[in-house]
C-alpha cells in the first residue's frame, strides 16, 4: 500500500507528498523520518509502525520519496536533492522543527542529502544497507552492483513518446525488488504484497514516468564521498552480510568519511538484507532508541 494521506508544499512546483504518521503525532515526543528504499512505499516499515515500544517513545513520520508511493509533482524531472527538500518542507508543514532521520538504501543517502542541507534540524541518521558514493567504477571492485548494467535496459524499457494508458509494471521488476531487498529468505506472501502494490502505484502514463525517474535518479545520482565531512550529527549505520547490493566492504570505508559527526557508529548484522527495518526490525529498533536517548534535542 502506499500512503493514504497526501500534503502539499511549495518545492518543484508544488509537491504532492504521501506521508503517515505511525500514530498521532505528539509534540512532547522526539520524532524521527522514514524514508523507503527504491520502488516500495512506507509500508515497509510495518515492523516500526507496529513496536509500541517504539511509538511509545518517538514519533515515527515515514514520507515516501518522489517517484513513490503517493507523492506526486509537476514535472517528470527530479532528484534525490529535491527528495531531501521536500521532506525538510513537510517538516515546515507539520510544524516539526528538528527530527532524526532513517533511510533504508536509496533513503539513506537521502537522509545524509538532509542532514547536509539543513544540519541545525537534523538530529541524528540511521543509515540501512545503503551506500554514499553512486555505483561508480571503485564501489564495484568493493563489492558494489552494476546498477547501470542490471537497470539500464528496464529504463529504455519504459522510455515512450507517445502516451502509454494501458502501462503496468511488470512482474519482473517486481520480482527484484522482492528478492534484492528482503534476500533468500523473502516468501511469495511478500513477493505477492510488493507485486500487488507496485502495480497499484505504477499503472498508466503516469505511473510509467512515475517509476522511469525513480531509476533515473538511482542511476544518475552524485556521490557524496567529498561532502559528508560537513554532516554533524551522529551517523548510526547498519549493514548486513548478505546486502546483495552494496555488500559489507563498501560501509567499513565509508563510515570513515563522516568526520565531523558527534558519533559513527557501524554494525554489521549477520545474515541481515537489504532492507534491514524489515529483515531485522528488532535490532533496527534497538539502534534508534539508543541514538534517540542519547540525542534527543
Amino acid at each position: 500500500m502506499a500512503a493514504t494521506s497526501t500534503l502539499n508544499v511549495p518545492h518543484l512546483g508544488g509537491i504532492s507528498a504521501g506521508y503517515a504518521f505511525a500514530t498521532p503525532y505528539d509534540p512532547t515526543k522526539p520524532t524521527c523520518i522514514l524514508i523507503n528504499s527504491m520502488c516500495t512505499t512506507l509500508s515497509l516499515y510495518k515492523d516500526q509502525f507496529t513496536n509500541t515500544e517504539l511509538t511509545n517513545a518517538v514519533n515515527l513520520l515515514a514520507i515516501e520519496p518522489l517517484g513513490h508511493g503517493a507523492t506526486s509533482c509537476p514535472t517528470e524531472h527530479f532528484t534525490s536533492w529535491d527528495t531531501a527538500i521536500m521532506t525538510l518542507q513537510v517538516m515546515d508543514k507539520l510544524g516539526i522543527e528538528k527530527a532524526f532521520a532513517l533511510g533504508t538504501s536509496q533513503g539513506g543517502w537521502m537522509v545524509v542529502r538532509m542532514a547536509l542541507l539543513a544540519p541545525e534540524r537534523i538530529l541524528g541518521l540511521v543509515l540501512l544497507g545503503t551506500s554514499i558514493d553512486y555505483e561508480s567504477s571503485d564501489s564495484r571492485s568493493r563489492g558494489a552492483w552494476d546498477a547501470k548494467t542490471m537497470l539500464t535496459p528496464f529504463y529504455e524499457k519504459w522510455c515512450s513518446t507517445t502516451p502509454t494508458p494501458d502501462f503496468v509494471v511488470d512482474d519482473v521488476w517486481c520480482g527484484m525488488v522482492g528478492s534484492l531487498g528482503f534476500g533468500a529468505g523473502v516468501t511469495a506472501e511478500v513477493i505477492q504484497f510488493w507485486t500487488e502494490t507496485l502495480k497499484a502505484v505504477y499503472t498508466g502514463d503516469e505511473g510509467r514516468k512515475k517509476l522511469k525517474m525513480a531509476v533515473a535518479c538511482l542511476l544518475e545520482r552524485d556521490g557524496l564521498l567529498l561532502r559528508v565531512r560537513d554532516v554533524t550529527c551522529p551517523v548510526y549505520w547498519l549493514q548486513g552480510t548478505d546486502d546483495a547490493p552494496f555488500g559489507t566492504t563498501l560501509p567499513v570505508e565509508q563510515i570513515k568519511w563522516f568526520t565531523s559527526s558527534r558519533e559513527t557508529t557501524l554494525t554489521m548484522l549477520e545474515g541481515g538484507g537489504h532492507y534491514l527495518n524489515a529483515t531485522n526490525p528488532k535490532e533496527v529498533d534497538a539502534a534508534l532508541l539508543q541514538l534517540v536517548s542519547r540525542y534527543k534535542a
